[in-house]
This record gives structure tokens, C-alpha cells and sequence, in this order.
């Protein structure tokens, strides 16, 4: 890597790529720019070492160029490219039964994409196919992607700006909120429902007991398709390899990426039930990826979908399960009128503050003691804890010891009034402790 003063990069994105977003990390006193990586360690270009808990959204489950999805992905290379999208493939073929037979759709057929707002497009492509419908239903303060269908059906921060938002097709009601789905869905007119099983950028909100499995019963009395929106709570997040499948729900549609691409080749999957899966009977060509589904993604694909499945996998993501739980309840008792609730399934994890900004003064205190986990866009209040799935014992204790130290001065400050200057003399001891492995276990 070429070696090139933070600044430098910092100042050439403000002026050629993305000058909002830049400036925007920079004044939350967060301007991370990533050098080198492995594991569930970043070094920034300032030659800090930050331990990753926000992952891309899950992207790197397995960890930053894990050695085995590398291995598998530099093999491939000695024989494929992209490939064609228009032909049947090995790898293709392979993956789709691999995702099909993971349940909970086990009927299903396999659509690729190269990332999730491009597989919940074609979800809601296909639910609009199998019903003849075209209304949506999802949840307020959802986040779908940013493409075209997607981004209607998210939040009105990302559909207004590009005039995307169609509300004579897109309803969004709360979540959680039973009689409102009911009363969206009483016409009998809506294609299908939207939800994450657990919605991410709102906070992490956790569905209550019953409700998502009573949403896709009102579903199938209307005759509107249940789409399962996995793309960050699958893929072993939650204990399970599929959230939804610990609510008793079978969706007519699931939608998953991000994790899939083991975070270094780009590829998402949407499995589609019978009824949604039709056109692809009628007329292959109806939709179509040139690289959705490449050899090289499905390759990779395939082996990360394998970790994760692993036994091994499962027992590391159980036990990091419940040291988080003890870790994160013991921050709580000492913090009580600050760290006000710990929203966790599985190594899905929101921490609320009770502060309206509580979280991005939490955020910032964790970049200076070593640590990157951002904050809920649409809520700031709730921070985004999201371990890595084959995080030492050892990483995890230093974590949390960090944390608890971040989270007592980030109290600090909003007590302040102000956001404080960096307290330099600890955050340099901090980073200078020995730090515990950070690859994969």
C-alpha cells in the first residue's frame, strides 16, 4: 500500500468523492481512513489500531481478509473470472442449493445480485410479480439499500433527497405495531411486507414476542408476501444461521448479502418462494446481474456460507453470546443513568443511552481507546455493537474493558454540556497497552 499522509487522503475525498460524508466523520471526531486490516483489527493511516465492531453491517463476520475466504478466493483466480451471467455455472449451482437447503425456504430458487439493496429490488420485483399488486408495507425508520425499490421502502431521509419516495405505493407503519400492519393490509391490495428482523439503523429495535410471526399471519390472510430482509441479522448473527427462523416465521421471500461476500468478493442472494419465484419459469431473462452471482462471488460465497455453518463457528458464537451479555450488563450497573438498555440477540447488540446524542459521544470516547462501532443514523441515541463471529476470548475481554472505560468518559462529556477535548494522556496509554490477537479463533 502506498504510504500517504491521512490528511492528503482526507482532503482529496472531500474534493472528489464525497464531501458531506467526509467532513461528517471528521467533525463526530472520528476520521477514520483504514490502512491495513486482518481479523477484527483496522490500522488507520495515523497508525492507530482499532478493534472493529461495527463490521460494515456484518460484511466481515469472519473477520477482515479472513485467511481461508482469501485462500479460496486466490485459488479460484487461477482458473475464473466474473464469468457469464447468461449460462449455468458450477459455482452458481452450488450456492444456490447451499442457500436453498439452509432453509427456511427449502422450496425456494436462488436470484444473485452484487448487494443487498440490488436483492430486496428483485425481492419486491418478484412479490409484485406473483400478486399483481403493487403497494409495499415496511417499517418506519427501515433501511432496505439505496437503490431503486429499496430506498422507497426505507426511510424518507434517502427516498425524498432523489424524489423516490411513491406514497400512493410505499406505506410504512411502526414496528412492533400490529394494528397498523393490519390496517395497511386490510385492503387486500398490498404486494408485499418488508421487514428486518431486526431493524438496524433505527437501533436495533428487537421485535417483540409473537409480533413478526403474527405479521406474516395477517400476510397470508391478505394474500401479500412475508419479505424476510436478512442482510445484517443472517448469517449466524443471531445464533441462528437464518434470525427468522427463531420466530417460528417461514417468509415467502429472504434477502442476504453483506456477510455472504466474506468481504472480499461482493455478492447477495435472494431466495425466492414458489409463488414468487414464478417468472423464472416463464422468462429467465426477465431479470438480469452481469455480475450478480459471478463465479469468483459465488466461490466465495459458498465457502463463507460453510464457516459459518460449522459447528466450531456455532460454539464460538454461543459463548461470545454470553460473555457480552455478562460483559455489557456489568457496564449497565455501573453506568445506570447512562447505559439505559442493552437490546441484544444473539451478537446483534444496541446500546442506548439516555441522552439524544448519548451514542456519538460513546462512539467517538471507543475511536480514541481503540475501538470503531458507530452509531444508529436514525437514532443516536443507540450504539451498534456488533462482535465478530470468531472473536478470541482474549479480544473480547480487551473489548470490553475499553468499552467500559469509553462509555464511563463518554458520560462524562454529555454531563459537560460540551463534547470535550480527547482526554490524549489516557487514550496514549490505552493504545499503547498490548493488544490481544485479532484474527479469527
Amino acid at each position: 500500500m502506498l504510504a500517504t499522509p491521512k490528511a492528503d487522503v482526507l482532503a482529496a475525498s472531500e474534493r472528489y468523492w464525497n464531501p458531506s460524508k467526509t467532513r461528517f466523520w471528521t467533525d463526530a471526531g472520528t476520521p477514520l481512513v483504514i490502512g491495513e486490516r486482518a481479523g477484527y483489527l483496522l490500522h488507520d493511516l495515523d497508525g492507530n489500531t482499532l478493534v472493529d465492531v461495527h463490521l460494515n453491517g456484518g460484511t466481515y463476520n469472519l473477520g477482515h481478509r479472513n485467511p481461508e475466504v482469501v485462500a479460496t478466493l486466490v485459488a479460484a483466480l487461477a482458473h475464473l473470472d466474473i464469468g457469464n451471467h447468461h449460462f449455468a455455472a458450477l459455482g452458481r449451482a452450488a450456492l444456490s442449493e447451499a442457500l436453498v437447503t439452509s432453509g427456511p425456504i427449502p422450496d425456494g430458487k436462488v436470484t444473485f445480485g452484487v448487494g443487498g439493496g440490488e436483492a430486496v429490488d428483485l425481492a419486491l420485483k418478484s412479490a409484485r410479480y406473483a400478486t399483481g399488486r403493487l403497494k409495499i408495507v415496511s417499517a418506519i425508520g427501515a433501511f432496505h439499500g439505496h437503490t431503486g425499490l429499496a430506498v422507497a421502502a426505507g426511510n424518507d431521509r434517502y427516498a425524498d433527497r432523489f424524489l423516490a419516495g411513491r406514497p400512493d405505493e410505499f406505506i410504512r407503519v411502526p414496528f412492533n405495531d400490529l394494528d397498523a400492519m393490519a390496517a395497511a393490509l386490510a385492503g387486500g391490495d398490498v404486494a408485499a411486507v418488508l421487514l428486518e428482523t431486526i431493524p438496524a439503523t433505527s437501533g436495533f429495535v428487537m421485535p417483540e414476542p409473537g409480533y413478526l410471526a403474527a405479521v406474516a399471519k395477517l400476510c397470508a390472510a391478505a394474500g401479500t408476501l412475508y419479505i424476510a430482509d436478512e442482510v445484517q441479522t443472517g448469517l449466524g448473527r443471531t445464533g441462528e444461521l437464518w434470525g427468522i427462523t427463531k420466530h417460528g416465521v417461514t417468509p415467502d421471500i429472504l434477502v442476504t448479502g453483506k456477510g455472504l461476500s466474506g468481504g472480499i468478493y461482493p455478492v447477495s442472494a435472494t431466495i425466492l418462494g414458489p409463488a414468487a419465484a414464478g417468472w423464472l419459469e416463464e422468462d429467465g431473462f426477465a431479470h438480469i446481474s452481469t455480475f450478480g452471482g459471478s463465479d469468483l462471488g459465488c466461490v466465495v460465497g459458498l465457502r463463507t456460507l460453510e464457516i459459518t455453518r460449522r459447528p466450531a463457528t456455532r460454539d464460538r458464537v454461543d459463548t461470545l453470546i454470553r460473555t457480552f451479555a455478562e460483559g455489557l450488563t456489568a457496564i449497565a450497573a455501573d453506568n445506570p443513568d447512562w447505559l439505559v438498555e442493552i437490546r441484544q440477540d444473539g451478537l446483534v447488540i444496541g446500546l442506548r443511552f439516555d441522552h439524544p446524542q448519548g451514542a456519538r459521544f460513546v462512539s467517538r470516547r471507543l475511536y480514541e481507546h481503540g475501538i470503531w462501532a458507530i452509531f444508529s443514523a436514525l437514532d443516536p441515541r443507540v450504539l451498534q455493537f456488533k462482535p465478530g463471529l470468531l472473536l478470541s476470548d482474549e479480544l473480547a475481554a480487551d473489548l470490553l474493558e475499553r468499552t467500559a472505560t469509553a462509555v464511563r468518559l463518554a458520560h462524562q462529556d454529555a454531563l459537560s454540556g460540551v463534547e470535550l477535548a480527547p482526554d490524549r494522556a489516557e487514550s496514549r496509554a490505552m493504545m499503547a497497552r498490548p493488544r490481544a490477537a485479532g484474527g479469527p479463533s
